[in-house]
């Protein structure tokens, strides 16, 4: 996973971020104003810079020309001339409060796929996840998944350690247009239960949906 700074004013939204990015799998540093952010990046080797645009001292939009790291701007600022600023002095991506944090993590994965490379697999337990080539395997066996199986395995994966609701699963597996019953998802989570042995690993979250525990 990634080494991430957090560049954020708003101490509990910098806390929420760092504590999402956490779980899943990621480490982070985290400064509250200009200086410290300039200072740190400048600094430490980094792989992604998440940047609040309005913070004391120096702005985001002065730090990001004086570093060579990735940038995500999160901020307050909404209009079209801010974010094609933003994008034109060569951020990542940008994101405008309030947001999901569900949202940022997909699009740090995003951005870390483009810069880094995609993660070609993933193990914990006796399970190993290619996500190259779509195989699973327990124990060193093949395990034959559907692709809407693998899919969902792999949304869990990526998002280890939260809660996603049904209806989040189902945007990121079968996507906005999806007109089916949520009711597929526990038949889909039931499925892979049953062929991977994760029960333990993967909980039902009461009233919302689904959890894949991994420490």
């Amino acid at each position: 996973m990634a080494k991430i700074l957090i560049a954020e004013d708003e101490r509990a939204i910098n806390d929420l971020i760092r504590l999402n990015l956490e779980l899943v799998g990621h480490k982070c540093s985290q400064v509250f104003d200009g200086e410290a952010a300039l200072e740190c990046a400048s600094e430490e080797k980094f792989d992604l810079v998440i940047l609040d645009v309005m913070l004391p001292g120096i702005s985001g939009f002065e730090i990001i020309g004086k570093i060579n790291v990735p940038v995500i701007f999160v901020t307050a600022k909404a209009s079209v001339d801010d974010r094609l600023h933003g994008l034109k002095l060569g951020a990542d991506d940008y994101i405008v409060k309030p947001f999901e944090i569900l949202e940022l993590v997909e699009r740090v994965k995003a951005v870390l796929r483009r810069t880094k490379g995609e993660v070609s697999f993933f193990e914990f337990d006796d399970i190993r996840i290619e996500f190259d080539t779509r195989r699973v395997f327990k124990s060193g066996e093949e395990v034959t998944l559907k692709p809407k199986e693998f899919e969902l395995l792999a949304a869990l994966v990526t998002n280890r350690n939260l809660a996603l609701s049904r209806d989040k699963l189902i945007e990121l597996v079968w996507d906005f247009d999806y007109e089916g019953d949520t009711r597929t998802v526990d038949v889909h989570i039931q499925k892979l239960r049953q062929k991977l042995g994760i029960a333990e690993h993967l909980k039902t979250v009461y009233k919302t949906g689904y959890r894949l525990e991994i420490k």
